[in-house]
């Protein structure tokens, strides 16, 4: 399970690089996003693409 858990975030991480966005601030962002109780049904709002700075 570890190395598929880390293929995920792998890859999140350069989906974040090849938009444009810093992928530090993009997870910092994203994880207090989340354990602030982000809506599940709006997690599309989350993705590296549509990162809001």
């Amino acid at each position: 399970g570890g190395g598929r858990t880390w293929a995920t975030i792998a890859t999140l991480l350069t989906t974040a690089k090849m938009n444009q966005v810093d992928p530090h601030a993009w997870l910092t962002q994203t994880l207090e996003r989340i354990a602030n109780g982000w809506p599940n049904s709006d997690i599309e709002a989350l993705m590296p693409w549509n990162y809001q700075r």
